[in-house]
């Protein structure tokens, strides 16, 4: 829902983005994707749900890789 906040850790850092209407914001940036803000928080291409663990692969949750 627009409105809500998304945070993850990531090396040390909490990373935090709020849902929009239309997009997702991170640190003054909007994006169009969960994957887009993933890609420019960790320099490599990411599925944005798994990143921020709203979704399990078919191997099951990542909590080991984070």
């Amino acid at each position: 829902m627009p409105g809500a906040l998304i945070r993850r850790e990531h090396r040390g850092r909490t990373i935090v983005v709020r849902v929009l209407p239309n997009g997702f914001d991170f640190d003054g940036t909007v994006y169009r994707s969960l994957s887009a803000v993933a890609t420019a928080v960790t320099g490599a291409n990411w599925n944005g749900y798994l990143f921020f663990g709203l979704t399990t692969d078919a191997k099951g949750p990542r909590e080991g890789t984070r």
